[in-house]
């Protein structure tokens, strides 16, 4: 049987990840490697439930607060790094534990990614600034023509997912589903313990519980904070936290 490198724990939004890997931290010694999309931005803390210093004490944990929320993080920047932190964590003599719920990443990491063009900030905006022009509909149908496929899995509001497959083909001339391959074995020297609650009506309670205590701690403070910033823009990858978008709009009264 192969030794694992690493110990991925997944699960959705307050399936008890957290408490868990706390649990196991102060029993074996292991290091966290964040694998949330929305943790590595400093500045977003209330809103993605960020693991405050007291409970960052108990292990090392990597991947938090490692971009500015105007900086990209992408799956294949995080399947790098973590690879990275694996070897360094091993060589120290203690256990890796990835723990999140950005499935996306975690895919990334056991399945490896996709050789695609990095992203370009002037493409980028430039399609950005076309779906303001004109309306996220009709950049679609552009789509649609560049790429059926790809626009077949995407849903009307996806904007970022649309504005990554333009930009693609306007920097390579190639559609993006021309780079993606098929199904590959996930590494089993990295395998994945899942958090799937069955109760999904308590699921759910749970969830809006946690949003009504990130209220009271201040959520839509920190959201007008970020607003203020210079490098901000309701468009940036880090806005489509869950929860981010929305309170943007909530402040500005849409």
């Amino acid at each position: 049987m192969m030794h694992p490198r690493a110990l991925l724990l997944l699960g959705p939004t307050a399936s008890g990840k957290t408490a868990l890997s706390f649990l196991l931290a102060r029993r074996y010694p292991l290091e966290v490697i964040s694998v949330d999309s929305a943790l590595v931005y400093r500045g977003m803390d209330v809103g993605t439930a960020k693991p405050t210093r007291e409970e960052q004490s108990v292990c090392p944990h990597h991947l938090i607060d490692v971009r500015e929320i105007s900086q990209p993080f992408s799956a294949a920047d995080f399947a790098c790094e973590a690879e990275r932190l694996i070897e360094q964590i091993t060589l120290r003599g203690r256990i890796p534990l990835i723990v999140g719920g950005t499935m996306l990443y975690a895919k990334a990491l056991r399945e490896g990614f996709d050789d695609l063009p990095s992203t370009d900030p002037v493409v980028r905006e430039q399609v950005l600034q076309e779906i303001r022009d004109r309306g996220l509909a009709a950049v679609r149908q552009d789509l649609v023509r560049i790429d059926p496929v790809c626009a077949s899995r995407l849903t009307d509001g996806d904007t970022q997912r649309i504005a990554r497959a333009l930009e693609v083909y306007r920097m390579t001339g190639k559609p993006i589903t021309s780079f993606q391959s098929g199904r590959r074995t996930p590494d089993r020297s990295l395998p994945v313990i899942g958090l799937m609650p069955s109760d999904r009506a308590r699921l759910h309670r749970d969830i809006a519980r946690r949003f009504e205590t990130m209220l009271k701690a201040g959520f839509i403070s920190e959201v007008k904070k970020l607003m203020q910033r210079n490098d901000f823009s309701p468009d940036l990858p880090s806005m489509r936290a869950v929860g981010y978008r929305q309170a943007v709009e909530f402040v500005e009264g849409k």
